[in-house]
């Protein structure tokens, strides 16, 4: 474990407001691994064993059903995944694949759960994380369900550029197959949805995206604070 890694984890909103002796214990029993590119790390309905930080690189969650696949988040440094199931001693929900070189902090959940019941702190940050995973999810799954492709395509575009520092002109922060998988469509109708937006103020080359209008985009995508946040 290198030794700015401590330092950077104790600040995520998780872990930041714990005892000193509680954090210090659980890192203890921790540990750092290097994953290559394309290892499936974790398989949904194996037992909850760690809790994953990811430090470095990126890493997709998936779930598969009767031969059918479909991207879930891809993450990126620095932040935690899997926790619901770590707290609830149940199984993965969602498999976990690094999509480039990466580095992960894996905290056993036997030890996470033992300082949940210690440290009031630390359980009430676990309690903020869960209600913004779920409140995450319910938004994704609102815009899923009630937007078309070209609202939800949209809708993802601006809020990446507002996230990128409300630029108008950035690149896609993840490939166009898994941003199809995530937005609920096939590669072939993303394909299509972007181009039909090209008259409604996007343009996209290749992996870059550009706005040309963007009042004109949003009133595509008709952003609503209840789904697409603050």
């Amino acid at each position: 474990m290198r030794p700015n890694d401590l330092a950077e984890i104790r600040l995520l909103p998780l872990f930041s407001g714990m005892q000193q002796d509680c954090y210090d214990r659980l890192m203890l029993a921790a540990y750092v691994q290097n994953f290559p590119k394309g290892l499936t790390m974790i398989r949904q309905g194996d037992p909850a064993d760690f809790l994953f930080i990811l430090l470095e690189g990126q890493v997709e969650l998936f779930a598969s059903w009767d031969g059918h696949e479909t991207t879930m988040a891809v993450l990126r440094p620095m932040g935690t995944f899997i926790l619901a199931a770590t707290i609830r001693d149940a199984p993965y929900l969602m498999s976990a694949r690094t999509l480039e070189r990466s580095r992960i902090m894996m905290i056993p959940s036997t030890n996470l759960r033992a300082i949940f019941q210690e440290d009031s702190a630390f359980a009430m940050a676990i309690i903020h994380e869960l209600a913004g995973c779920y409140r995450a999810v319910v938004r994704h799954t609102k815009g899923l369900k009630l937007r078309t492709s070209r609202e939800r395509i949209a809708a993802y575009l601006l809020r990446q550029a507002h996230l990128a520092g409300d630029l108008r002109s950035y690149f896609l922060p993840v490939e166009k197959r898994l941003l199809a998988s995530y937005l609920g469509m096939t590669a072939e109708n993303l394909s299509r949805a972007l181009k039909s937006l090209e008259d409604d103020g996007l343009k996209v080359d290749g992996s870059r995206v550009i706005l040309t209008d963007p009042e004109k985009l949003g009133l595509v995508a008709k952003l609503d604070v209840l789904i697409d946040g603050g």
